[in-house]
């Protein structure tokens, strides 16, 4: 009985991971610029001194979805969707140079261009810093402009201009913190060619009705792996019974 509750045990274990890994990108549905996780189950043989006789069940991510999102209108002045292969580089929370898709762009307290998640944005020199200002318009070629206080509508001034980075998708990983990198931790150099939509979001690839599905059918495997463990467990009942009448 031992290889069928060991089977089984796994397996609920790893529907939990599962679970965990799709509600994650159940909740990023609206969030601009997210790619989701890819999920599957395999199964590993358990080795060791003796024969590899058992195997456990193993849910892993083998990698993410780089499908592009809609394109949303939103007419706001600091909102931006990406064209196309590129990406928008900033400061990850370690100080390392990231990137994403995420164009919902703001100006922070300390004057400094960050995402909505609050990650930096990357400029020529390092993160982008706005003077007080009237009025800030956002290049297709990611060029940062301002109208300064006091002046004139046509009195506009160039601040800085967003690194934009074209990656090739078989260099990407994504980490913990849904960023994106290239997987030698090398850094991109900027890329002229890639284009910005102003006044638009790119919106999460997530599908949420899949991802309510798919959250309904890992909740029936994981009550048939519990039903297995409890069969497991009455099995092993009457064979112990029926050793005691033998």
């Amino acid at each position: 009985m031992d290889r069928m509750l060991y089977v089984a045990m796994t397996g609920a274990t790893q529907m939990l991971n599962a679970q965990a890994a799709n509600s994650h990108n159940l909740a990023n549905a609206a969030t601009p610029g997210f790619k989701a996780d890819l999920n599957q189950f395999r199964s590993m043989p358990v080795f060791g001194d003796g024969f590899a006789s058992r195997v456990y069940a193993m849910s892993e991510r083998p990698g993410f979805n780089l499908k592009p999102g809609a394109f949303q209108t939103t007419g706001r002045d600091l909102d931006v969707a990406v064209e196309s292969e590129g990406w928008i580089a900033v400061q990850a929370p370690d100080g390392s140079e990231a990137y994403t898709k995420r164009g919902d762009l703001q100006v922070s307290v300390n004057g400094v261009l960050s995402t909505g998640a609050g990650e930096p944005v990357l400029g020529n020199g390092g993160p982008i810093a706005i003077p007080p200002s009237e009025t800030l318009q956002v290049g297709s070629d990611g060029t940062i402009s301002v109208r300064p206080i006091g002046q004139d509508a046509k009195a506009l001034a160039a601040v800085d201009r967003i690194k934009l980075v074209k990656l090739a998708p078989d260099r990407l990983a994504k980490g913990e913190d849904g960023l994106f990198r290239l997987q030698d931790g090398a850094t991109a150099p900027a890329d002229a060619s890639v284009r910005l939509v102003a006044g638009a979001l790119e919106a999460s690839n997530v599908n949420a009705v899949e991802a309510l599905v798919q959250m309904i059918t890992l909740a029936r495997q994981f009550e048939l792996q519990v039903k297995m463990m409890e069969t497991a467990r009455s099995n092993d009942a009457a064979s112990t019974q029926a050793m005691r009448i033998a």
